[in-house]
């Protein structure tokens, strides 16, 4: 009766109970659900981990064995067991047949679905060592200009920059010297460009100006370990770390690091695909992989390779400011001649690409290397990702930009030609 008694004046108070408790289940069941997510992360973590320690020798020496022997479990004896990968053979063929006929000095070209992470192709040439290690997997490579990417999405996102940004510099354009680019004042020298084609023509005191007026050191740093730099790459191969050093304070070895001006930071083209695609994939990046599943001789799978993201790395409306400045650098900027004829082809008029350039001398291996790494995406939603690079000693033979052009038009002139026979 005395409970009654108390009750009777606790009828808002006992909806708010059970308000609480409803709130708090819900909270408990979505902890759980938050919980399995993190479960199955942790899982597919381990998986790939394991896989990467049975296909790392192969892969290194650019083999795709469909039957490889080993343990399943620590305890086991070991057994064969059969490797289906994601590799398109259509597209490995003619990724590798396009290295043998212009035969660069070195060269490594992948091309990845953006939205999930697959690799389509992964062909690596060393044109005086046919048994050399993947290229593909080294970050010994200088980053060189496609650092300008982190760059600009630090000042998009960060100083709220939009690609009409107008940025004053003096000097040239692929040049960058410290009196002209850690000078802010305005002669008759001076020249004015927008973001947009300081990107895509990789103008590189522009971008030194930039990072002195709109970013911070701590701004560079924070992007550059957004897009994977200084961090292990979570695939189902090993690959090399890249690395990204930033200065702490502003001065000129930042302007050096903002527009790619230096040996330091390096990058592999497994993570140059990777930035590639997170651009095209709304600011998601896809971490990559190989093997779509392992059976055992019985036939029955023992392993099935699943997308694994990084979550989103920069927002949509940042993404698609990278999109704009990207498809300049194919229609008008450092790609325009390589990709001129498939941009005037009526056929990939629906396909947007964009990309980015970069160049310098490099140590490891020693020669000019020559980058590119870019997007296509169709009206069908189709998003794929690419990261080519050649070095040369001497004389170049085909440049990267034509390279990822080729593989964008090898995947895509088959599904044109499907849709043009339906269309009859």
């Amino acid at each position: 009766m005395r409970l009654f008694t108390k009750l009777k004046y606790s009828v808002p108070i006992f909806f708010f109970l059970l308000t609480s408790i409803a709130i708090l289940t819900a909270f408990s069941s979505e902890e759980t659900e938050v919980e399995k997510v993190e479960s199955q992360i942790k899982k597919n973590l381990e998986e790939r981990q394991s896989v990467a320690k049975i296909i790392t020798p192969h892969i290194k020496k650019n083999q795709f064995p469909t039957e490889i022997e080993f343990a399943l479990k620590e305890n086991d004896s070991q057994e064969k067991y059969s490797v289906e990968y994601n590799l398109d053979p259509r597209l490995q063929k003619e990724a590798d047949g396009l290295f043998k006929r212009y035969k660069p000095d070195y060269g490594a070209v992948v091309l990845m679905e953006a939205t999930t992470g697959k690799i389509l192709a992964l062909s690596s040439f060393q044109k005086d060592d046919q048994k050399a290690p993947n290229l593909a997997l080294r970050a010994s490579y200088p980053a060189a200009s496609l650092f300008k990417i982190i760059t600009a999405s630090a000042a998009v996102e960060k100083a709220g920059v939009s690609p009409y940004h107008t940025i004053y510099f003096n000097g040239g354009n692929y040049t960058l010297y410290k009196k002209n680019v850690m000078s802010d004042k305005v002669t008759k020298w001076t020249r004015k460009i927008t973001l947009k084609e300081a990107f895509a023509r990789s103008i590189n005191t522009a971008f030194g100006r930039l990072s002195l007026e709109k970013l911070e050191p701590t701004d560079l740093l924070e992007f550059a370990n957004r897009f994977m730099f200084n961090q292990e790459i979570p695939a189902d191969f090993e690959v090399e770390k890249g690395n990204a050093i930033v200065p702490l304070e502003k001065g000129f070895e930042l302007t050096e690091v903002a527009s790619g001006y230096n040996k330091n930071n390096t990058i592999s083209p497994i993570q140059g695909a990777m930035i590639a695609g997170a651009v095209v994939n709304d600011g998601k990046m896809q971490i990559p992989y190989l093997v779509d599943h392992i059976k055992n001789q019985h036939g029955e799978v023992v392993y099935k390779g699943e997308p694994l993201d990084k979550g989103f790395i920069m927002t949509v409306e940042s993404a698609n400011q990278m999109r704009q400045m990207m498809e300049q650098t194919v229609l008008g900027g450092t790609s325009r001649k390589s990709f001129r004829q498939l941009v005037k082809d009526k056929r990939f008029k629906e396909i947007e690409m964009g990309g980015k350039t970069g160049h310098l001398t490099g140590d490891n291996p020693k020669g000019r290397v020559d980058w590119f790494i870019g997007y296509a995406t169709d009206e069908e939603n189709r998003k794929l990702a690419v990261a080519a690079i050649t070095v040369n000693k001497k004389f170049w033979t085909v440049k990267s930009s034509y390279i990822g052009q080729f593989m964008f038009k090898s995947y895509f002139e088959p599904l044109m030609k499907k849709k043009s026979v339906a269309a009859r």
